[in-house]
């Protein structure tokens, strides 16, 4: 028999939300699945960090993806938003449309979402379904203490830029899939090269969500975002935000060894400009280094310094981004962040 609209939400994904909710020591709302809406409360003295990511097949993710890795990815990225913000999970809802309902498809998308979901102690406590083209759009709930959220409007001439863990594997994963260019780290079953390959692919379709780093940096980080753009985008709104301007190393920003066994210019353009990072970017004093460094050793995630916020420097007052080489030798550039409405 056909799966109708609300016999899918119940087995799927209601039944396994009721029984998180069950087991938690202090659920995360009020009224969860059930209901018109669901119920949260603020917490005393927070404040509640909102936001919604969507995915949609073909723009974000290719349609033979794996279905446990998608439902990894799409609560993953949205986790990211709340880790950028410096507030811990807490809930999440779902609105869906897929073509067919099928019911391995289903479970192995709802196994993924869910094992991430009870990892970070974050309950789904909503959302629809309907049939279309297949579509996935998220929206989560943290809690950040009033005052301690880390924004994009703080950064302040002088701070340091960092980022967390490495970037452009998951652009180049993405290339390997769709077989963009030569040189690219295929091999005999076994070899260093699959190895590669298969970690490659993992960074694009199961990113690592730095929840632990965001709520270290509360009060030592000036400025953070998440990059899911490419660091030079994701950057520039910082700088635009807090109206100042950049310079960046290009031999600081941290690469895979995977990545750095192809081409330079292939290792910037995916480091630099890939997008699908979900890794952090965050300014901070310099005299905060030492305290960025054991943040990141509590939270298991490499940090790495990779410039420096400056005053602006453009004629018309503009936030621009000066790159240069370990040498300190200027390069000539050009990179724009991933555009969902002029991309490829």
């Amino acid at each position: 028999m056909p799966l109708s609209e609300f016999s899918l939400i119940d087995r799927f994904f209601a039944h396994r939300a009721r029984a998180h909710a069950g087991t938690a020591t202090s659920p995360a709302a009020t009224l969860g699945i059930g209901d018109d809406c669901a119920l949260l409360a603020p917490r005393p003295g927070e404040l509640l960090a909102v936001s919604t990511d969507m995915l949609v097949e073909g723009r974000h993710f290719l349609p033979d993806t794996d279905p446990h890795a998608l439902g990894h990815k799409a609560l993953a990225v949205n986790l990211s938003d709340l880790a950028a913000m410096g507030a811990k999970p807490r809930a999440f809802t779902l609105a869906l449309a897929l073509e067919t309902p099928r019911e391995t498809w289903l479970t192995a998308f709802a196994d993924g979402m869910f094992e991430l979901a009870e990892r970070f102690g974050c309950e789904l406590v909503g959302g629809d379904t309907t049939r279309g083209p297949l579509n996935l759009c998220l929206t989560v709930f943290g809690d950040v203490p009033v005052g301690a959220a880390l924004r994009r409007d703080g950064a302040q001439a002088g701070d340091d830029i960092w980022v967390s863990g490495t970037l452009g594997d998951a652009r180049a994963g993405l290339a390997l899939l769709r077989d963009e260019w030569p040189g690219a780290p295929h091999g005999k079953e076994g070899s260093a090269q699959v190895d590669d390959a298969a970690f490659l692919h993992r960074a694009l379709e199961r990113p690592e969500p730095r929840v632990a780093l965001g709520l270290a940096l509360r009060g030592l980080a000036h400025a953070a975002l998440d990059i899911s753009d490419g660091l030079a985008g994701d950057l520039m709104h910082i700088l635009e935000r807090s109206r100042v301007s950049a310079i960046v190393d290009v031999d600081a920003v941290p690469r895979s060894s995977a990545l750095q066994k192809l081409p330079r210019d292939t290792q910037l353009r995916c480091a630099l400009a890939g997008g699908d990072d979900y890794e952090l970017c965050f300014t901070a004093p310099p005299d905060a280094r030492r305290a960025i460094a054991a943040a990141g050793e509590r939270a298991r995630v490499a940090v790495t310094r990779i410039g420096t916020i400056t005053a602006l420097r453009d004629a018309a007052g503009a936030p621009s981004i000066a790159w240069h080489d370990a040498a300190g030798a200027p390069l000539s550039l050009t990179l724009h962040g991933f555009d969902h409405f002029n991309a490829d």
